[in-house]
């Protein structure tokens, strides 16, 4: 090196530094190409307005219910536009909608509900828009909210009448990633669909889990030996992934919980749901991340 001029010395550094950052600069535009997702997305939303929300029947003084619901609303809006901007704009072709089953006899939530309704591709995107789903998402349910609030007329939530002749049709389309988030309690009832078949039912209610004497240690057992459980849609929705929010039992029943998720995990499990999972009625600041955990998943 002692006989080689100083000037060449330095342009063989500024070449050698110039390399690595060019190298580097690739190595960064591979992993963002890498983080890209050419993934489409259609996640609807299946709101329970039964007397769950009521702030009479099911008071909590930590935060009422419809409040968590709209924290997990929030949470679920802003993974959506989180996957959105993931994309280039030429492969963005998405969906978001929100459903009741039965539709709410109040003009003005159906009305809401239809436009939540977003169907999002190269055509109509632009940054206004996505700005503009979050705080529209949070700001129109929470309208829906307290006009049901407000109405106090809870028609209940016919859940299983949903996955047997609905969820099919307006859930899943072919080329997209279909994911249904609904808000339970868990409990499932509603007048116009009571079906029986021996210890299978298109409902589950704190009387019947106490009447069949689910509430003990031998709770597993007895679901198993007696085969108790939801009664079985013949409905093959493996092309669907569910996230299950808002699990709350009552109060003292200290088996109640698991016996509520042994009917949920059967149920979909039937249902060849591969990816799902049953989550409580936990506080949105707590959920946050294991919502957009589900439907961000790599």
């Amino acid at each position: 090196m002692k006989n080689i001029p100083k000037i060449i010395i330095i342009y063989l550094l500024l070449l050698s530094n110039l390399s690595c950052t060019q190298n580097s600069t690739k190595e960064k535009k591979v992993d963002s190409i890498k983080n890209e997702t050419t993934e489409n997305y259609n996640i609807s939303i299946l709101i329970d307005l039964s007397d769950r929300i009521s702030l009479k029947k099911n008071p909590n003084p930590t935060m009422e219910y419809y409040q968590r619901d709209l924290g997990y609303i929030k949470s679920i809006s802003e993974a959506f536009t989180q996957h959105l901007k993931s994309k280039r704009i030429r492969q963005i072709d998405d969906k978001m909608q929100l459903f009741f089953n039965p539709e709410p006899l109040n003009s003005e939530i159906n009305s809401i509900s239809k436009n939540l309704r977003i169907v999002i591709d190269k055509n109509n995107v632009s940054k206004d828009f996505l700005n503009s789903i979050n705080s529209n998402y949070v700001s129109q349910t929470s309208k829906i909210y307290a006009s049901a609030i407000k109405d106090n007329n809870y028609i209940g939530s016919d859940i299983w009448n949903f996955f047997d002749n609905k969820v099919q049709d307006q859930c899943i389309e072919n080329g997209y990633r279909n994911i249904l988030i609904l808000f339970t309690d868990g409990y499932m009832f509603y007048d116009g669909t009571i079906i029986r078949e021996e210890n299978l039912t298109s409902y589950i209610t704190p009387e019947l889990i106490r009447r069949n004497g689910l509430n003990t240690k031998d709770w597993q057992n007895k679901l198993q030996d007696q085969n108790f459980g939801f009664i079985k849609i013949d409905n093959d929705l493996s092309n669907l992934e569910v996230l299950v929010l808002g699990i709350n039992p009552k109060k003292n029943t200290p088996y109640e919980e698991k016996v509520i998720k042994a009917y949920w995990s059967k149920w979909l499990t039937e249902m060849k749901i591969k990816h799902f999972e049953i989550k409580n009625a936990d506080l949105p600041s707590n959920m946050d991340k294991i919502i957009k955990d589900f439907i961000l998943k790599n």
